[in-house]
């Protein structure tokens, strides 16, 4: 939706219409599968709290493509994208397999990455397969970055795997999709100008920043942005979205689709906080649950399993699932108690994003909206 010349009133207005048809509708589009819990790194805000030996196995890759059968047969988008992720997806070693069995299917395929195992050898065999995005974490300098990810041999992969992804995009372009993604928290608050200028010369176009959310590890470390670094990274971010440095180089930088952010809406992103989970976006987690996206993790929100079978018979469809469950996702009203109940802005916030709500009865973990606004 191109609102770029109409009020802001009647951008909401409009962007209202348009999310009551997409909620209607709820076409999948989007898939993620979260191919394993194992993972190398141990980092200080894991949302998932993998380890480097999980208790759930790895998801047969067998498995998975069963889903993309149903899905294929069953969903009326011709296009659709699988993020596969984790834990650290490039512990796997068939994930060209499955990629290429995503592709024969007609769909899209990339993964998220924290670029410890990303070879150019590995790189090449994971293109070869029709890969066609990859993203890394990438959270400050060598110092901001180990910090989180608790490796001090993190850093130095991840820059060499952006370096293999930048230049393989200035060779081919398009071919490929990527970005790194950086978790704002205070340690790294103050750097993030001088990131962004290193983004820039190692030739990245695309950037995602990220606020780090109590779910997991992250919840037992105090990682959270006090009102003041909260608002201070808007203010960057809505500077960097129209900064070019001294070579009139720039990045394009999107906050991630947290929360409602009042003033900041189109300012800090391309488009308006709509949480898409279980409306175009689902999930297949490790163990065979059927979710939203993977940071929706309550059990409120878990609509069944793929492993899961009724009254003896074959193992419960994905699309059955899609198409007669995700009920509280799609109407929100549940979510309307405490503050949210009162507040003015729930027509276009619908109480936020769900991965912040541990279940149906809470008020979210923190309030976007709140944080920049009052």
């Amino acid at each position: 939706m191109d609102l770029s010349n109409l009020s802001t009133s009647l951008k909401h207005f409009l962007f209202r219409i348009y999310r009551k048809s997409v909620i209607k509708n709820h076409i999948l589009d989007y898939l993620f599968w979260e191919c394993t819990l194992r993972c190398n790194l141990n980092c200080l805000h894991c949302g998932s709290d993998c380890l480097k030996q999980s208790q759930i196995p790895d998801m047969p890759a067998e498995d998975f493509i069963k889903v993309l059968d149903d899905i294929k047969a069953n969903n009326p988008a011709k296009r659709m994208t699988v993020c596969i992720t984790g834990g650290e997806p490039l512990l796997r070693n068939d994930l060209e397999k499955v990629g290429l069995e995503i592709v024969k299917r007609g769909y899209n395929w990339g993964i998220v990455t924290n670029g410890m195992l990303l070879t150019p050898e590995r790189f090449i065999s994971l293109i070869n397969a029709g890969m066609t995005s990859i993203s890394f974490s990438i959270d400050g300098f060598e110092k901001e970055h180990t910090y989180l990810r608790v490796n001090p041999q993190s850093y130095k992969h991840v820059c060499k795997a952006i370096q293999i992804s930048v230049a393989f995009q200035q060779k081919y372009g398009n071919r490929l999709v990527f970005d790194v993604i950086t978790c704002a928290n205070r340690q790294n608050l103050d750097i993030l100008p001088q990131l962004r200028d290193d983004l820039i010369e190692r030739g990245v176009k695309h950037w995602r920043i990220f606020s780090i959310f109590p779910e997991g590890r992250a919840g037992q470390n105090d990682l959270s942005l006090t009102k003041e670094e909260y608002k201070k990274l808007m203010e960057f971010i809505v500077e960097t979205r129209q900064y070019k440095d001294q070579k009139g180089r720039s990045i394009h930088l999107n906050y991630s689709c947290e929360g409602w952010l009042g003033k900041y809406e189109l300012k800090a992103r391309d488009y308006f906080f709509f949480c898409r989970g279980g409306i175009n976006v689902g999930s297949v987690m490790c163990d065979g649950s059927i979710g939203a996206c993977l940071s929706v993790r309550g059990k409120d929100f878990i609509q069944g399993s793929i492993y899961h079978k009724e009254n003896g018979q074959a193992s419960i469809s994905f699309m059955d699932v899609w198409n007669t469950k995700f009920q509280n996702m799609r109407n929100r009203e549940w979510a309307k108690i405490g503050k949210c109940k009162k507040c003015r802005q729930w027509k276009n916030c619908l109480g936020n994003g769900l991965h912040l709500h541990h279940s149906m009865e809470c008020e979210p973990a923190h309030c976007n909206y709140e944080l920049l606004n009052k």
